[in-house]
């Protein structure tokens, strides 16, 4: 059974926004193109901001050069989750409380005839186990299988752009997180279960009509695409699931705004924040906000 690593995106229309998946095109010419990093400065606070495609393929050459020079002098390093083997454990629980539906209760239940059919040629597409998804919230059968989807495209699981930069950058700098595993979580399992659903079914739609969804977000992501990602991620999920849109992406990034600009420069020295970079594309996204508040970012 192919299930969501704790620190993998939840579900594919999530994970193209958290993560995990981009960025405006910065340079001009293709051939240097990048995903693209922002700045922001006040006073003698700097912060880099890189958005991360949580789920990467082995081998890919996908730093920016601004970014490595940025973890080499920084004084903080902020992601969402702490990258912890106890923040992973707490979101393995909150996964299992969370996630499972009540004894004798079916995901299949749910849904219409039609979509119960393609979640079983899903789930044999991609090998996942049909009995174990059909004891799961829709929340977490999109989310695994989401996961198994970009493992089948060629994505490893644990080699992502927050495990690379955790272990490239010094190990003194301190880390921080936006959040825990647990409120992670709440934000998917508290939403409607209208917008649950909704969510799972575009996903099954994705993984049948699309399979080479994954290669182009990435693709896109490699060539800093801020257009290309904000059509085939944010427009989907605001429009199918503008609930689950508002929990996942549009509170989060406010909170994480005020706290960039309340507490993050509020202190001198050079601070990198790297978040899903669903976060930080579109009118809600973390610069956006940041820029309507009178703060001075720099990038696309």
């Amino acid at each position: 059974m192919t299930d969501a690593s704790p620190r993998a995106p939840f579900g594919r229309l999530a994970a193209r926004l958290l993560l995990a998946l981009a960025l405006a095109l910065a340079l001009a010419s293709p051939a240097l193109a990048q995903p693209p990093v922002w700045r922001i400065r006040a006073g003698a606070a700097t912060v880099v901001l890189f958005g991360s495609f949580h789920l990467l393929p082995s081998g890919l050459d996908w730093r920016p050069p601004a970014l490595d020079e940025a973890l080499g002098k920084a004084r903080t390093l902020w992601f969402e989750l702490p990258l912890t083997a106890a923040s992973d454990n707490a979101a393995a629980a909150a996964y299992e409380k969370h996630g499972r539906l009540p004894q004798g209760a079916a995901l299949t239940a749910m849904m219409s005839q039609a979509e119960a059919d393609k979640l079983r040629r899903v789930a044999a597409k991609l090998n996942c186990s049909m009995e174990a998804l059909e004891t799961m919230r829709p929340w977490r059968a999109d989310a695994t299988i989401s996961i198994a989807a970009d493992v089948q495209s060629g994505a490893d699981a644990f080699h992502g752009v927050e495990d690379q930069i955790q272990a490239l950058a010094p190990p003194t700098v301190p880390r921080r997180a936006f959040e825990t595993a647990e409120q992670q979580v709440a934000f998917l399992s508290g939403a409607p279960l209208g917008d649950q659903i909704a969510a799972l079914e575009w996903t099954l739609g994705q993984v049948e009509d699309d399979p080479g969804s994954y290669q182009r977000m990435l693709d896109a992501w490699m060539a800093g695409d801020l257009a290309g990602l904000e059509r085939d991620a944010s427009e989907p999920l605001r429009r199918v699931a503008p609930a689950l849109y508002e929990r996942l992406i549009a509170e989060r990034n406010r909170r994480w705004a005020r706290v960039i600009r309340r507490r993050i420069l509020k202190r001198a020295g050079l601070t990198v924040i790297v978040v899903g970079v669903g976060h930080l594309i579109g009118a809600d996204g973390v610069p956006a906000l940041l820029r309507r508040q009178g703060v001075t970012v720099e990038g696309p």
